[in-house]
């Protein structure tokens, strides 16, 4: 069974990326099923610390994108949104290069929290990190601005 209530298709999600973040680093939506979102972003001078590696801080993006474009899409957006509280990160295995697959998976959605997993992977489908973020669900227009 399916927990979305406002889907959106992989191209509306990434073609809602002009011009931010996600775009900068690469992020792709490639797959949503009934209780996922999953995308990638490369290993490359824009997501590699100086030692060449995955930098920890892009993992964090990758994660906090799928995790809080899943709350989005588990809440009415006509009358909510969803914004983000806390997250965490732990950082397992080094990524040198290739792309990364994050996926966001819902362990709680309640009426004003909804708490991700994500854990992401290198091309040979080893854990790289393991995030969970926690997402507040707000009446549409409740923030100040």
């Amino acid at each position: 069974m399916s927990i979305w209530r406002s889907l959106q298709s992989i191209e509306q999600l990434n073609g809602n990326r002009r011009g931010t973040l996600i775009e900068n680093l690469g992020i792709m939506f490639t797959d949503i099923g009934d209780d996922y979102v999953r995308g990638t972003m490369p290993v490359d001078t824009r997501t590699a610390q100086p030692y060449g590696l995955l930098h920890g801080g892009a993992s964090v993006a990758l994660a906090e994108t799928l995790g809080s474009t899943g709350a989005a899409m588990c809440v009415d957006t006509a009358e909510y949104q969803v914004v983000g509280q806390e997250i965490n990160a732990n950082h397992v295995r080094a990524a040198r290069s290739g792309l990364v697959t994050g996926t966001a998976r819902a362990v709680h959605l309640g009426g004003r929290t909804h708490v991700w997993s994500i854990d992401i992977y290198n091309d040979a489908q080893k854990l790289v990190c393991i995030s969970r973020i926690t997402m507040a669900v707000i009446k549409l227009g409740a923030l100040a601005s």
